[in-house]
């Protein structure tokens, strides 16, 4: 029942944030209750814990908006909604923004300090060095750690509940808490009684910033210059053997030359040796397949190690280490063994202690000298391994680490992994090649060991022999109920405290786990494995994984491998993948770009409703752009919302009831319409794609309040009579359904309108069904496609529809003027001549020039793309290349001379898809589809297409199998990136027609040819 008191004279948006937030927190709104609930009932969503180590940005609320939307839709479907919320506060971001945040450094060796006081509080590092920096002991570290992560995540959550997620806050961790300890450290243990976990001596790839090892999932490419410099190496008969290297302070560390075993020119020297320049160390000459004919001079020196491929070549060919590189990324001081004459040790004696760059240089003049420098140096640039948080290049040393077998050396696991990937339904569908390919290409197993302080413990100690060393190979694992435990402080099992460090005693492993083997175990942190068996047993595996696409390698992956050891089984049904987040000239957002745009100001400014619009507005696995500067869509979620509180007060406020019978035709039929909006939205959320759910309910919402609500006010307004009460109770039962459509979205403001007439929670009522609105008119009844109604859309042609259409114009007439400009939009149609062309020969457009196809991208920005696609028979034509104009429109970029392909929908109730595409009125102006672009000078039918519900508007949202066809598309141009070449394989060709073939006998559409 509506209460006038509770309706504001001006609703606004402002305060909305606070007043709600507060209710759904004192009335349980989004509490997760288990009682009585079993699994089916259930919807689980293993939330994505973010990093608590400094601000959120607008990416966060990007998709953080995409998981809420769909977890307040199951909520309103009647599930039980486990949503829980996480915080990632361990591992290096914490550290460094520790270190940076208090001006202090960790010294394992110092004491532990009482009341310690850092030095500062606040600052952020930039201008500190780390040598400035107070050292502190590990146990003063990690105290800061903690108190900074405690005071972020209250920073984080605030943020939250302000953007209206609707998590069960009760239901929350973190992935350094005691709970999280035991449940990372009984997960390792149990790794390690299956034999999946171990220990070996290997080469590690290590961040000498850091000082810790790095996995392959944290690993990026970045271009830098460097130089090729040719050198000789001698052989036993006076000649030389050139190589080129970049890294020539590697050549004491040299073990072994390498070339194609194909290669003619090196096959004579297979077998022989020669000896390093400088150093004397004489080395075997080797083939193997990985070496390249073209690169250099086509044969190559193995280091112990330059780079990945050292590390192959090494172990393949059981190579011996001279590693001379440490841990700090300098040369060590003793020399290796196989360095025995005087003047290749004092050679090495110039290099002890020197940084690589250094000791590059002081090579390079040693070669000078000796003449084994045969050409300057020559400039290149090259991609060098870097740590993905690091700030320089990353050098490969032998460490003792602790890995997790993830499948890249065993074919069986490997195969589970996949398969676990083909179970999961993907949103988008094309972003499971990308877990494909990782789990194909990988080549070691997980290394999840750290050299790092504030993490998960390693629950391992060492027995020391009778000198006192470590027995590496006889690990002292923890008991269960021993955990959660630091070896580092607790004693071995077995032993006691004053055992520890001395000879038959034990060491404590001081390593730490890498953060993801932590954030790996989500799905088990937050249902309580092993520690609430019941609520495990409910929520796992998950119905939903929302995340983004850049963490498909590390996230995703490393929680399906834990799966797969732990459970056998996939953790969750359904992954839902966001795209990036982008600024105006189509760069990624990051903070290492520094254009990243923080949300708290935008929220504050505009309204969490219209910062969740602009992110509701765009489709999972597709890239938006954001403009700070400009915030189009935001502005226009606001004024939605706004738009929501006023034609609810405006609706409210006439007098009648909800539940009066609907008589008028014109109301049945826009009620009529808002059931296939509802079965539209529906389909759309169900298949987790809000943005198309969002464009069908606003784009009716908007023809409701601005042609409907102005048709039938003042009869609304009249004395009482059957026709007043069915406007009415077609006006308040068209708001009932849109309030509960729009709630996912724009939750503050239709809680608000919602509470104006209703004392629970929109967002704990039933979604709307179509069954609620077929209930207000009688079965059978023609109706009047309420479309019809909209300014720029025009009755049907079709004559038994002719009486209805009258009746929308009768009532237009007792309007007066505002009746007659009313009428004016409803008009006729003549058919457009001409018919459906399904054979014709494709014209080649002028600007059109094969198949090379410049790309012109918006002028403001002033650069350049090119796709090149290798046409290979119909279905490139018809089918890539217009969808590439789509991806095309998508980047606001258009084909030279404006000409186009276009994939036009048809309005499948009209008999002839051309004439529906075609039709003008009688001053020749598109009333058809074509109306959705400037209008044409030609518009000629090329060929039929046979595509099912696909659909591309000026946002590229498609829908379907046929959208598959286009995700396609889309997703091999955005792997490859903008710019440069594009090359369209034979399997991508493939791929496309079993597309189309899949949908070809299915519904008819036309395509067409434009000159604009």
């Amino acid at each position: 029942m509506t209460d006038i008191a509770r309706i504001p004279d001006k609703p606004a948006l402002e305060g909305l944030e606070a007043v709600w937030g507060a209710a759904w927190e004192r009335e349980g709104t989004y509490r997760f209750d288990r009682a009585g609930a079993d699994r089916k009932c259930i919807y689980s969503i293993d939330t994505p814990p973010p990093t608590a180590s400094g601000s959120l940005h607008i990416g966060h609320v990007f998709s953080y908006t995409h998981t809420d939307v769909v977890a307040r839709f199951q909520r309103m479907r009647g599930k039980c909604v486990f949503y829980p919320m996480g915080w990632d506060d361990n591992g290096l971001p914490t550290e460094r923004r520790v270190q940076n945040y208090y001006g202090v450094r960790c010294d394992p060796t110092l004491p532990y300090v009482e009341a310690f006081v850092p030095p500062f509080e606040g600052g952020d590092g930039k201008s500190t060095k780390a040598a400035d920096q107070v050292p502190i002991s590990r146990r003063n570290f990690i105290e800061l750690c903690e108190r900074l992560t405690v005071e972020d995540e209250q920073q984080f959550e605030a943020l939250w509940r302000m953007l209206g997620l609707s998590v069960d806050w009760t239901q929350s961790y973190r992935t350094i808490g005691d709970e999280s300890i035991f449940t990372s450290q009984l997960a390792f243990l149990r790794n390690v009684e299956r034999g999946e976990a171990y220990q070996a001596l290997a080469p590690t790839l290590w961040d000498v910033t850091f000082r810790t090892a790095v996995a392959q999932a944290e690993l990026e490419d970045r271009e830098q210059p460097g130089h090729y410099h040719r050198v000789g190496f001698h052989r036993p008969d006076g000649g030389t053997v050139e190589i080129e290297t970049s890294r020539p302070e590697l050549i004491p560390a040299c073990v072994a030359l390498v070339a194609h075993p194909d290669d003619e020119r090196y096959q004579p020297l297979f077998g022989t040796t020669v000896t390093t320049p400088l150093f004397g160390v004489e080395v075997p000459v080797l083939a193997h397949h990985l070496a390249q004919k073209d690169k250099g001079t086509g044969i190559a020196m193995i280091c112990t190690f330059g780079d990945i491929t050292d590390v192959v070549w090494w172990r393949e060919l059981d190579l011996p280490n001279r590693a001379i590189i440490g841990f700090d990324g300098r040369v060590v001081a003793d020399a290796p063994e196989a360095i025995t004459s005087d003047a290749g040790r004092a050679a090495f004696a110039e290099l002890a202690g020197k940084t690589t760059f250094s000791a590059k240089q002081a090579v390079v003049q040693l070669l000078r000298d000796s003449d084994d420098l045969l050409a300057d140096p020559k400039s290149i640039t090259h991609p060098v391994k870097f740590f993905e948080k690091g700030d320089k290049p990353l050098e490969i040393v032998s460490t003792r680490q602790w890995y997790i077998r993830n499948g890249a050396r065993d074919e069986a696991l490997r195969e589970r992994l996949l398969g676990h990937g083909r179970e999961i339904d993907w949103h988008p569908d094309f972003m499971r090649v990308r877990y494909e390919n990782w789990v194909g290409g990988l080549s070691g197993d997980w290394l999840v060991s750290r050299q790092r302080f504030f993490g998960v413990p390693i629950p391992v100690w060492y027995p020391l022999d009778a000198a006192g060393d470590p027995v590496f190979d006889e690990p002292i694992v923890a008991t269960r109920e021993m955990l959660p435990v630091d070896p580092s402080s607790a004693a071995a099992p077995g032993f006691d405290e004053t055992q520890r460090g001395v000879a038959g005693g034990f060491i404590g492993e001081h390593d730490v786990m890498d953060t993801w083997a932590t954030s790996s175990l989500t799905p088990q942190l937050a249902g309580g494995w092993e520690r609430d068996p019941e609520l495990f047993e409910l929520v796992f595996p998950y119905s939903l994984r929302p995340q983004g696409q850049d963490i498909i390698r590390t996230w995703l992956f490393s929680t399906t491998l834990r799966a797969e050891l732990e459970h056998g089984v996939a953790p969750w049904s359904n992954a839902a993948i966001s795209g990036f987040i982008v600024d105006p000239d189509r760069k990624k957002m990051s903070k290492s770009k520094g254009n990243v745009v923080t949300p708290s100001g935008l929220l504050e400014q505009h309204g969490s409703d219209a910062v969740r619009y602009w992110a509701a507005s765009s489709r999972l696995g597709t890239d938006a752009a954001f403009d700070p500067q400009s915030p189009t869509q935001v502005k226009i979620g606001r004024r939605l919302a706004i738009k929501v509180l006023n034609a609810a007060k405006f609706i409210l406020g006439f007098e009648g009831r909800a539940d009066a019978p609907v008589t008028v035709p014109v109301d049945r039929s826009m009620l009529a319409e808002l059931a296939d909006v509802v079965d539209r939205a529906t389909r759309a959320l169900d298949g987790y794609d809000h943005a198309r759910a969002l464009e069908a309910s606003e784009t009716f919402f908007w023809t409701f309040c601005d042609d409907y609500l102005e048709l039938v006010k003042e009869r609304a307004y009249g004395e009482p009579s059957p026709e007043q009460a069915s406007a009415v109770a077609a006006l308040k039962t068209a708001l009932d359904v849109l309030l509960r459509l729009f709630a996912p979205v724009i939750p503050f403001a239709t809680e608000e309108a919602w509470r104006w007439s209703h004392d629970n929670s929109v967002h704990r009522a039933a979604w709307p069904t179509r069954d609620d609105l077929a209930a207000r008119g009688e079965a059978g009844v023609e109706l009047l496609d309420a479309r019809r109604l909209r300014a720029h859309r025009h009755p049907s042609r079709e004559d038994r529809r002719e009486g209805l259409a009258e009746d929308a114009r009768r009532e237009c007439r007792g309007r007066g003027a505002r009746g007659r400009r009313q009428l004016a939009r409803i008009g006729r149609t003549r058919p457009a001549r001409g018919g459906a062309h399904r054979h014709a020969r494709v014209r080649r457009s002028r600007g059109v020039r094969g198949p090379r196809h410049r790309l012109r991208s918006d002028a403001e920005r002033g650069d350049s793309m090119t796709y090149e696609i290798r046409m290979a028979g119909d279905v490139d034509f018809f089918g890539w290349l217009p969808l590439f104009e789509a991806y095309c429109r998508f980047y606001d970029t258009e084909l030279d001379d404006a000409k186009a392909l276009i994939v036009w929908n048809w309005i499948r109730d009209e008999s002839d898809p051309l004439e529906a595409a075609l039709a003008v009125d009688d001053e020749g102006r598109p009333v058809g589809l074509a109306q959705y672009r400037a209008v044409p000078d030609t518009l000629t039918a090329t060929r039929g297409m046979h595509l099912d519900d696909l659909y591309v508007d000026d946002e590229h949202r498609g829908g379907g199998v046929g959208r598959a066809l286009i995700d396609f598309v889309h997703a091999r141009a955005a792997e490859i990136g903008s710019g440069g070449v594009t090359w369209i394989t034979a399997a991508d060709n493939a791929e496309a027609q079993r597309l189309y073939d899949q949908v070809a006998r299915r519904t008819s559409w036309v395509l067409y040819e434009m000159d604009a």
